[in-house]
């Protein structure tokens, strides 16, 4: 299967299973900038439920602009504020230590477009699973494209997505399963089984 997505901020479990399931990636990289979407905002799993992430964009909706020509907003300190979440919802996971420094870059440095951030993620994502894959860069943009499974759809907010299997999470006991999360979720909580946990799942 060869497989087309958006690169997106920590993409969520839904875009890791077409990537893990996928002989071949490609990356969307030609379409114009959409907003609420997962292209600058990914979730997580806080204390008190579901948290979003979102990344500030330089974007005005009158003029399109193309998605690698986005810039992120850095007068307002996001890294910092993503980063003590991240601490604040995950430090007591089990692999939390273990991963945590590999992401360290990604709120250390500045970033000037939201394009290259998230392929940043990405590719800090990838390490971690020691997954093995070069996803290719599309070149044009094609509304329906040849040879590939469309999951371009996974980068909506409303994408209607089933339920995956339950794993253990940080605050299981207080609000239960949360399904789709940003799969930094699931590194944290599953650790090295996570390409597995990923391949069983159907979609």
């Amino acid at each position: 299967m060869n497989s087309i997505i958006y690169p997106t901020y920590f993409p969520n479990i839904a875009h890791f299973w077409a990537i893990v399931n996928a002989d071949t990636v490609y990356f969307e990289v030609c379409d114009n900038y959409q907003k609420q979407s997962y292209r600058n905002r990914t979730e997580i799993y806080g204390a008190n439920g579901k948290m979003a992430l979102s990344v500030p964009v330089s974007y005005s909706q009158k003029n399109r602009q193309l998605y690698k020509d986005v810039k992120i907003a850095n007068e307002e300190s996001w890294q910092i504020q993503h980063l003590k979440s991240l601490q604040s919802a995950y430090s007591m996971s089990p692999f939390f230590e273990f991963y945590i420094d590999d992401l360290l870059p990604l709120f250390e440095n500045q970033f000037d477009y939201i394009l290259d951030f998230n392929l940043k993620s990405f590719e800090i994502l990838l390490n971690a699973l020691q997954l093995d894959l070069a996803p290719i860069h599309t070149s044009t943009f094609e509304k329906e494209p040849s040879g590939k499974t469309d999951f371009r759809n996974l980068a909506k907010r409303n994408a209607n997505i089933l339920s995956f299997q339950p794993y253990t999470q940080v605050f299981t006991e207080k609000h239960g399963f949360i399904s789709n999360l940003s799969t930094l979720d699931l590194l944290f909580n599953e650790g090295p089984n996570s390409e597995l946990y990923l391949k069983r799942q159907k979609l």
